[in-house]
């Protein structure tokens, strides 16, 4: 238990180390609500984590700290680089998402889990719960890996189906899902449509999906110009 409790005292003092005060700065306004971050650049987080992956990183987890951004950002990586068994490592995904409380700790957490793509089947099992669930940022953990993950012929009508589903009021969800809408139109703009015109979306969620389709470099001239054209009006 020592050797641990000096292994996160060499981490937390790397990460301070790596630290930079103009990236704190801009990184922390894009994360207003986050108050405990160091100021530490993605790729060195990725570093750090790559390094304690191919050591002992059960016992890393196993006491992880998460006194600042950085740390639970690390064990995210961390998580996604560990070489296990789907079942440990979809425990240990379990373990993790309730320590999610910003966007871009979900979003890089989602995007490092890169054993979904040889396990799709089980981990959209796994999925379920969260996206039946009513805690914004669990529900937003769901729809991102539906975006990184289940965009393909085999699961985008089943995804689409979940995510016209949803009704939450949380900032994170409706932009979550209208990012997902605007992937899956690239995708398949007809299926996607078909959604956007008989789902209950409601009007932030609808028109942020628009909005999104239409600034996609993937998207031509002639459906931007359809899409432009079926904004709701809305009453502030």
């Amino acid at each position: 238990m020592q050797e641990m409790k000096d292994l996160q005292g060499k981490i937390k003092a790397r990460l301070k180390e790596l630290s930079e005060g103009k990236y704190r700065e801009f990184a922390s306004g894009l994360l207003p609500d986050v108050n405990n971050m160091l100021g530490v650049r993605l790729p060195a987080l990725r570093s750090v984590a790559r390094e304690i992956a191919k050591d002992d990183w059960r016992g890393y987890l196993r006491t992880a700290d998460d006194e600042f951004f950085e740390e639970i950002m690390l064990q995210g990586f961390i998580i996604g680089l560990a070489k296990t068994d789907v079942e440990e490592k979809l425990r240990l995904i379990r373990e993790f998402v309730p320590k999610i409380g910003n966007w871009s700790v979900c979003d890089s957490f989602c995007a490092s889990l890169k054993f979904v793509n040889s396990n799709k089947e089980r981990v959209w099992d796994f999925l379920q719960q969260y996206f039946n669930s009513e805690r914004e940022f669990e529900l937003r953990f769901a729809i991102v890996m539906g975006i990184f993950y289940y965009t393909d012929d085999d699961y985008m009508d089943e995804f689409l189906r979940l995510l016209a589903r949803i009704r939450h009021d949380g900032y994170y969800v409706k932009m979550a899902m209208a990012w997902a809408l605007s992937v899956c139109f690239v995708k398949r703009p007809g299926k996607t449509l078909e959604y956007l015109k008989n789902s209950e979306f409601d009007d932030f969620t609808y028109n942020k999906a628009l909005q999104k389709i239409i600034e996609s470099k993937m998207v031509d001239d002639e459906n931007r110009a359809m899409i432009r054209g079926m904004k709701r009006k809305t009453v502030d």
